[in-house]
C-alpha cells in the first residue's frame, strides 16, 4: 500500500496543486489586462532585482506550464516585456521546456509502464511506430500546435519516448513560436502606452500561421522517407 502511495505521490501533488491554482483562480492574473496592469511595477522589480526577477520568473513560469495553467502564452509575452526578445525568449523556451519534462515524468512513471502493459497489439505497434519517428512527430506537433502543450506532455510519456529526445524535440520545436510572441511582448509597452487595444490574436497573422505549417512539415520529412524506403 505504502509502495502504491509512493509511486502516485507525484501526480497527486501535480493534481492538488492544479486544483489549488484553479480554487484561487491564479489563472485570471494571466492576462493581457492584468500585464497592462501591473507592467510599471515588474519593470521596476526587473531593474533593481535583476537575478532574483529572472529566477522567480522562470520559476513561476515552469510551475504555469507543470500545472497546465492557461496562461503560458501570457507568460511568454511578459518574458519578452521584461527581459527583451532574446532572452526573455531564451527564459521562456527553459522554462516551458522544465515543466513539460515535469509533467511527462510524473506522467510516465506513474502511468506510462501501467498503460503499456495492459495496452493490446494495435497500441502496442502504435507505440513501436511513435518511437521510431518520436523526435519528428514531437517537433511537428510542438511548431504546429494542433494539440494542446499539455496534451502532447502526457503522449510521449505514455509511449516510452526517452526524456533526453522529448526534451530536445520540445525545445527545439517550441523556439519559433516563442521568439514571437517575445518579440510581440518587447513591443507591447508601446502599445499599451498609446491606448491601442491588444490581444493575442494580433501575433497570429495567416502568413506566420503559414511558417508554421511549412516548419512543421518539414519536420515530418524525415517520416516521409522512411515509409518511402519500406522501413
Amino acid at each position: 500500500m505504502m509502495q502504491a502511495m509512493t509511486r502516485f505521490l507525484p501526480l497527486l501533488v501535480l493534481i492538488a496543486l492544479t486544483v489549488a491554482a484553479i480554487f484561487l483562480d491564479l489563472h485570471h492574473y494571466l492576462t493581457l489586462e492584468s500585464l497592462k496592469e501591473h507592467r510599471q511595477l515588474l519593470m521596476d522589480f526587473v531593474d533593481r532585482h535583476i537575478l532574483v526577477a529572472t529566477l522567480s520568473f522562470f520559476l513561476l513560469y515552469t510551475l504555469v506550464v507543470a500545472l497546465s495553467l492557461p496562461g503560458a502564452t501570457i507568460m511568454t509575452v511578459a518574458s519578452g516585456m521584461l527581459f527583451g526578445t532574446l532572452i526573455g525568449g531564451l527564459i521562456a523556451v527553459l522554462a516551458a521546456t522544465a515543466g513539460a519534462m515535469i509533467v511527462f515524468l510524473a506522467a510516465k512513471f506513474v502511468i506510462g509502464d501501467f498503460l503499456l502493459r495492459k495496452a493490446g497489439p494495435f497500441i502496442q505497434r502504435m507505440d513501436a511506430g511513435f518511437r521510431k519517428n518520436a523526435f519528428s512527430y514531437l517537433l511537428f506537433l510542438r511548431v504546429v500546435p494542433v494539440f494542446p502543450f499539455w496534451v502532447v506532455n502526457l503522449v510521449p510519456a505514455f509511449s516510452g519516448v526517452p526524456l533526453r529526445l522529448f526534451a530536445a524535440a520540445t525545445a527545439i520545436g517550441i523556439i519559433p513560436g516563442t521568439l514571437v510572441f517575445a518579440a510581440f511582448g518587447a513591443g507591447i509597452g508601446a502599445l499599451f502606452d498609446a491606448g491601442q487595444d491588444v490581444s493575442l490574436g494580433d501575433v497570429l497573422s495567416p502568413t506566420l500561421l503559414g511558417a508554421f505549417a511549412g516548419l512543421g512539415i518539414l519536420a515530418l520529412i524525415p517520416v516521409v522517407v522512411r515509409k518511402l524506403r519500406g522501413e
